[in-house]
């Protein structure tokens, strides 16, 4: 038996100290809590049940209290000693310190007064809540009910916010709100089991629900839809367009308001993780333009075509290219999303477990809204991810588009990206919020070159289609640009759009209204993929004969989402560790 003495100094011997990776950890537990505290929509999504019951506080006093709270974490954080933090706890360290300075300074600008765009606005939002939840026990369908009852209070807090936008000449622009009230009146129709509100009734009830259960709480639901959230939205559209739309501006760009500029410069940071300037930006566009431009007249020369403007007259016009029933359209997406689906082993290693469906966008946004977008599911709760589809306006959704839009929205492109970040063993909160723009919309494009090497655009038309959307993005770095710091009419986006892209009208119109609504937000992607592109090429030159591009894109997607110099060490310390060095 030792002594006793010995024992004592084995305790003293060795004090346990907090390293610097172990204060930031628990430091983004704090930060994370905080999170989910604050969004408890987002924490029932991830299975985190202590705010069942709530729906969130968008008040201007809840935003400043959360800057406020931010502003504390972001000085905790900035004194921990980034030098001592190991490769991974540096990376934590960046990306917390963005997202915290993000909403610190976010909340400085007037523009916070904003609350909606053409692309998205509270009462849509709201009404697609029932997507991003579980619905498997009684429970699941009463906590839904609970949230659903709350409605008129974010109602509220959303039109007094807007009320003080329409005083402050904070609101968007005339020319991008026509049909905007069909997105509000448009939610609820006359029978209430056709709103998205009720569409958790519709599917197959879970065996953990009694059909009694499930039969009351179904009653309740048509009358929540009817008696009280029916009179919100009519509330809503009364407002819209009695009190919005008169105070509507003349001027498109952010950059006519008060604080405009320096809220446009503070959305070209956020959303592409870079310090260029507006105008460095507008030019790098530019010079894409030129470079796609001739790759597209190559192709219209392959298809027989004397121009390209010839060509994309064909195939805006020729009805070989339509659908004529949304159910076509929505077949052919289904075929090409599971052709890419078979061939993406030979361009990655790893994929993730959780399987997306397509479902079409819902009727009340689709003919105002963009021609697909991507929502992600989620594994903890058992919710697959969707890649929605516009079937609306059929003659304005070529099929030649379908190949390059699947592999954007599906996969190799969101669905794969998110997917496999929900399944990394990362701290919850860079699992789940962290979303950096230019990165996700730059896999996304990038992911539509990855398509050539998989072979999907067998056809000029779809390589057309390919080169279009890829023209589409370098127009955005020139259009948005154009109208939010150099004076541009919504006239002379469009017309810029029309002349150097295959895009349709109505899609180039539905485009520009999201970019004026949505000041910077575009930029993104096409900055994003040309970064990713970079990093490839340099990895390919320092490689050589070793390069695998399957093991590169798993590189590029092993960390999550990063801000684009966070993704250019972590590719340069990648290609390090594939040359032994």
């Amino acid at each position: 038996m030792r002594p006793l003495f010995f024992a004592f100094a084995l305790l003293f011997a060795v004090p346990a100290y907090a390293t610097p990776d172990d204060d930031l950890t628990a430091l983004m537990d704090e930060v994370w809590a905080s999170v989910l505290r604050e969004n408890p929509v987002l924490a029932t999504s991830v299975d985190v049940r202590d705010y069942d019951d709530r729906i969130g506080d968008i008040s201007l006093e809840a935003e400043d209290r959360r800057a406020a709270e931010s502003a504390a974490f972001l000085a905790r954080l900035r004194a921990i000693p980034a030098d001592r933090l190991s490769t991974d706890g540096r990376t934590d360290y960046e990306i917390l310190e963005r997202l915290l300075d993000q909403g610190v300074e976010g909340n400085t600008y007037p523009q916070r007064l904003m609350l909606f765009t053409t692309y998205s606005g509270w009462h849509q939002n709201f009404a697609g809540m029932a997507s991003g939840l579980p619905f498997q026990r009684t429970a699941d369908f009463t906590s839904y009910l609970t949230r659903l009852r709350q409605y008129p209070q974010l109602n509220a807090q959303a039109l007094a916010i807007s009320d003080q936008a329409i005083a402050g000449g904070y609101t968007l622009p005339c020319v991008v709100l026509d049909g905007y009230e069909t997105s509000i009146l448009g939610v609820i129709g006359d029978d209430p089991t056709d709103s998205r509100f009720y569409e958790p009734f519709t599917r197959p009830r879970p065996a953990a629900v009694s059909e009694a259960d499930f039969d009351r709480l179904a009653g309740e639901a048509r009358m929540i839809i009817t008696d009280i959230l029916r009179p919100e939205y009519q509330r809503h559209h009364d407002w819209f367009v009695e009190n919005y739309r008169p105070a509507c501006r003349q001027n498109v760009g952010i950059s006519s308001q008060e604080g405009g500029a320096e809220y446009y410069a503070f959305q070209i940071r956020q959303m592409t993780t870079t310090d260029l300037t507006a105008e460095q930006i507008h030019q790098i566009g530019l010079d894409e333009v030129a470079r796609i431009r001739a790759e597209m007249e190559e192709v219209a020369t392959e298809a027989g075509f004397e121009t390209r403007e010839a060509f994309i007259e064909h195939l805006r016009t020729d009805p070989q290219y339509y659908a004529e029933t949304p159910e076509e359209l929505m077949a052919a997406v289904a075929l090409q999303a599971k052709e890419i689906d078979g061939l993406m082993p030979t361009m990655f290693a790893t994929l993730p477990r959780l399987p997306y469906g397509i479902r079409a966008i819902p009727d009340e946004i689709a003919e105002g809204t963009t021609t697909a977008y991507y929502s992600g599911g989620s594994p903890e709760t058992g919710i697959a991810g969707t890649y929605y589809v516009n079937t609306s306006l059929l003659d304005q959704r070529p099929l030649w588009e379908v190949p390059a839009l699947s592999a954007h929205e599906g996969v190799p492109g969101h669905h794969n990206q998110i997917a496999l970040q929900q399944e990394l063993d990362m701290h919850p909160l860079r699992r789940n919020i962290a979303f950096f723009t230019a990165f996700v919309e730059g896999w996304g494009l990038y992911s539509e070159r990855i398509g050539i090497e998989m072979g999907i655009y067998d056809t000029p038309a779809e390589n057309m289609g390919r080169l279009s959307y890829e023209m589409w993005r370098a127009n955005r770095l020139v259009v948005d640009t154009g109208i939010h710091a150099m004076g541009w009419s919504k006239q002379r986006a469009v017309d810029f759009m029309l002349d150097n892209t295959a895009l349709t009208a109505a899609n180039i119109d539905a485009e520009v209204n999201r970019y004026i609504s949505w000041p910077g937000q575009a930029l993104a992607y096409k900055l994003g993929e040309l970064k990713i592109r970079e990093l490839r090429a340099r990895a390919e030159e320092a490689l050589g004969e070793d390069f695998d591009v399957r093991h590169f894109h798993d590189a590029v997607l092993a960390q999550g989402s990063v801000p684009l110099d966070v993704l250019e060490l972590q590719i340069d310390r990648w290609i390090e560790g594939q040359r032994g060095e």
